[in-house]
């Protein structure tokens, strides 16, 4: 499935699109190459899932992504076991003229590496790239610098993400074995460090109640922490709020708080999207992707997470049809009081002491702030001001009607 949208949509578990237009869970499609020798020996094995966003600009000077997220139909033409001159390599073709391959090489006697992965695509495709101003075929090269000890099957259940020029590649769910030997695959498993983290840190227990109709046990305010993205021109994004995730699955509640000191973050700005995106031992991804409107404002446009669950399950929404944090370019966006974004009727996200920018960030700090409705006090003025005037009234009236009940007895005693 190829997905086009304009900038700063998504769909896709992966994530990205900036991916086509997605609300609840997600799903996505696995790709397996058993590859096998002259004599029917398996020499190479791999399965994973992936889906990769192009960011191209049209003939009228505005951004485009296009989403790669089906690989159904995929062929491997070109993969090989590998010989004395060359390594083993993937290559997979999709789509209109997509092409994906991986180079992987023997270091020593006990290892080898993956070495690069590279990925071509062509705009001449009218149907896939429609009013692209470029156009011609595009290769972008990420190293990757693997290195798998031999006889071991590297396994990363996690999600990775390797961004290069105008293209994003996200991985997960990844199995792959070079060299294999003997023609079986092995048993042994080399993790990547995100695993690693997930197999040896306690997960985090939300609390649970019993019913839907049963809210969770509210849980103390979370810690407040700083985000930031960076370019080449500085820093671009700024972030500082307390997250709050509130979760019904299988009809269970479930309330969660972030962490900051056990989160990292990552993302990228455009201009017309930003996206900040958090991860954790827990959190897949957690996507918080800013639009810019009439040229003059920003808000938050979408929302996309995926996560695992007490029970070890995977949860995932995306909605990319938000309208929340607005404010003008230029400035950031300020709410200290607790508010909501509801993402779905079964996630929504509470932040605290809420500080955003994801434009036209000057020399790393925070713009002059447009406070939230929740913040401002202002409105309460004319209330007191109107409540106190009301008052006054009142006692004025009264005691001129208890002034003209005594006057009037007092004429009818002469």
């Amino acid at each position: 499935m190829v997905e086009n949208c304009g900038a700063g949509e998504k769909t896709g578990e992966g994530r990205d699109c900036l991916l086509g237009e997605a609300s609840g869970a997600v799903s996505s499609y696995a790709l397996e190459l058993n590859l096998t020798d002259s004599e029917k020996a398996t020499c190479l094995y791999a399965k994973w899932q992936m889906n990769i966003t192009i960011r191209y600009e049209t003939t009228d000077k505005h951004n485009k992504t296009v989403t790669i997220s089906d690989f159904g139909a995929a062929t491997y033409n070109g993969s090989s076991c590998g010989d004395d001159q060359n390594g083993p390599k993937i290559a997979v073709q999709f789509g209109s003229g997509f092409s994906w391959i991986v180079n992987f090489t023997k270091m020593i006697i006990s290892a080898y590496s993956v070495d690069t992965i590279s990925f071509s695509y062509n705009t001449n495709d009218n149907t896939t790239f429609p009013d692209a101003e470029e156009k011609g075929v595009f290769t972008v090269f990420d190293p990757v610098a693997l290195r798998i000890p031999l006889n071991n099957i590297f396994r990363c259940s996690s999600l990775s993400t390797l961004e290069k020029s105008n293209v994003v590649q996200h991985y997960w769910d990844v199995h792959v074995q070079a060299f294999v030997q003997n023609g079986t695959v092995s048993t042994k498993e080399l993790l990547c460090d995100k695993d690693k983290t997930l197999t040896t840190v306690k997960p985090i227990i939300p609390t649970t109640g019993p019913s839907p109709t049963t809210k969770p046990s509210p849980k103390e305010k979370p810690k407040i922490g700083s985000y930031s993205v960076v370019n080449s021109n500085g820093t671009c994004l700024l972030a500082t709020m307390g997250l709050q995730l509130n979760i019904t699955h299988d009809k269970v509640a479930s309330v969660i708080n972030i962490n900051p000191n056990q989160t990292e973050y990552t993302g990228s700005c455009h201009p017309q999207t930003a996206l900040l995106s958090l991860s954790s031992t827990t959190i897949k991804y957690l996507d918080f992707v800013f639009a810019v409107k009439n040229e003059n404002r920003f808000y938050l446009k979408e929302v996309n997470v995926s996560m695992y669950l007490f029970n070890g399950t995977v949860f995932s929404i995306a909605n990319n049809n938000l309208s929340y944090w607005d404010a003008p370019l230029g400035s950031s966006y300020m709410c200290n009081k607790e508010q909501t974004v509801s993402v779905s009727g079964l996630f929504q996200i509470n932040t605290f002491d809420l500080r955003v920018q994801p434009f036209n960030v000057m020399e790393g700090k925070y713009s002059t702030a447009q406070e939230c409705s929740l913040d401002d006090d202002t409105i309460l003025i004319p209330i007191i001001v109107g409540a106190g005037l009301s008052g006054l009234i009142i006692v004025i009236v009264i005691a001129y009607l208890i002034g003209r009940r005594k006057s009037y007895a007092g004429y009818q005693t002469l």
